[in-house]
C-alpha cells in the first residue's frame, strides 16, 4: 500500500520545526512572518503542500520547551494553516493577533453568507492528563462576538474517543469540534469538486452540530458529523479513505519524531560530567530567572497613599 504522507512532507515538517525554533525578535512580527512564509510556500507549491502541513501539524515538537516562545509561535503556525485552509475552500479568512479575549482566526463565507471564529489546537504526544479546558469549547462560544458559529480544530488522535463533556458543550453551545483530518478532506474536496461545493458542505456541518441531541458520547457526535460529510457527495468517500490512512501515518511519524528527540536528550544527559549535569538541572528548574524576578519586587508605595 502506497503511503499518503511522503518523505518530502516529513522533511518539510522538519524544516518548519527548525524555522519556528530559529525565529527571534518580537512575537507579533514573528507571527506575521510565519503567515507570510506559509502563504508564499503555498503559492509556489500548491494545495498538496497545504495538505502536508495539515496532516502533520497536530503535535507540538518535544524539542520545544513548555510555555516558551517557540511553543507560542508554533500555535501561530497552526492558526496560519487554518487561515490558509479556509481560503483554499473559498472563504475569506484572517488571523487575529495581539488580544487574549478573542479567537485567533475569523472566516467569512460568500455563497451562504455565514461567518465563524476558529482556533487551532496542537498537543504534545507526551501530554497525559487532557481536560475539557484544553479544547476551549466554552471559550470559543464566548469569543463568537455576534458570529453564529465557532470551530476548534484538533489532531484527531488527541480527541476523546468515548465520553467527554466537550461533546455536550459543543452541541449545547453550537461549537464545531473538527479535526485536521476532516479539514484536509474539505481542502481536497474543494480542489477537485469546486470551492462552492466545499463551502456548502462546511455550512451543512455547522448546521449539524446544534441539531444533535445533547450528549457526552464521542460516537454520537462524530456519527452526526461524519454522516453529514459522507452523505454530501459520493466523490468524498475516496478522500475519506485517504485521510483515514493519513491520520494513522501521522501518528507514527509524530512518534518517531518525539522518540528520536527524547532518545538524543537521554544520550546527551548520560554523557555529561557530574558538574555539567548539575548545571543542566539548575537551568531546567529556571532558578536563576526566578531569582531575578524575585529581586525585582519592591515596595509599590500603595500603603503610603493618603
Amino acid at each position: 500500500m502506497s503511503k499518503i504522507i511522503s518523505k518530502e512532507a516529513i522533511e518539510r515538517r522538519n524544516i518548519w520545526v527548525k524555522k519556528i525554533n530559529d525565529f527571534t525578535g518580537a512575537f507579533a512580527s514573528n507571527s506575521e512572518l510565519i503567515e507570510k512564509n506559509i502563504s508564499q510556500e503555498l503559492k509556489i507549491n500548491g494545495v498538496d503542500t497545504l495538505l502536508d502541513h495539515l496532516r502533520l501539524c497536530g503535535n507540538i515538537p518535544e524539542s520545544y520547551g513548555h510555555d516558551t516562545s517557540e511553543e507560542k509561535q508554533y500555535a501561530k503556525y497552526t492558526d496560519a494553516l487554518l487561515c490558509s485552509a479556509y481560503r483554499s475552500i473559498g472563504l475569506k479568512s484572517l488571523l487575529i493577533s495581539g488580544r487574549g479575549d478573542v479567537a485567533d482566526v475569523e472566516a467569512f463565507g460568500s455563497g451562504n453568507n455565514f461567518s465563524f471564529v476558529a482556533d487551532a489546537k496542537a498537543m504534545r504526544l507526551s501530554r497525559t492528563a487532557k481536560n475539557q479546558k484544553d479544547f476551549k469549547v466554552q471559550a470559543m462560544d464566548g469569543w463568537k462576538h455576534g458570529k453564529p458559529y465557532a470551530m476548534v480544530v484538533c489532531p484527531i488522535y488527541q480527541l476523546p474517543s468515548r465520553n467527554s463533556q466537550i461533546y455536550n458543550q459543543a452541541i449545547t453551545r453550537n461549537v464545531c469540534i473538527f479535526s485536521y483530518s476532516h479539514l484536509s478532506l474539505l481542502v481536497r474536496f474543494a480542489n477537485e469538486n469546486g470551492k462552492s461545493n466545499a463551502e456548502d458542505l462546511l455550512f451543512e456541518i455547522f448546521k449539524t452540530i446544534p441539531a444533535l441531541n445533547p450528549s457526552k458520547s464521542a460516537v454520537d457526535y462524530w456519527l452526526g458529523v461524519n454522516k453529514t460529510i459522507l452523505g454530501y457527495s459520493k466523490s468524498i468517500f475516496e478522500f475519506w479513505q485517504d485521510e483515514k490512512i493519513a491520520a494513522k501515518e501521522s501518528i507514527e511519524i509524530a512518534k518517531v519524531e518525539a522518540l528520536k528527540y527524547l532518545s538524543s536528550e537521554r544520550e546527551k544527559i548520560m554523557k555529561m560530567t557530574h558538574q555539567e549535569a548539575l548545571k543542566a538541572l539548575v537551568k531546567s528548574s529556571k532558578i536563576e530567572s526566578k531569582i531575578t524576578t524575585i529581586n525585582k519586587i519592591t515596595d509599590n508605595g500603595l500603603f503610603g497613599v493618603k
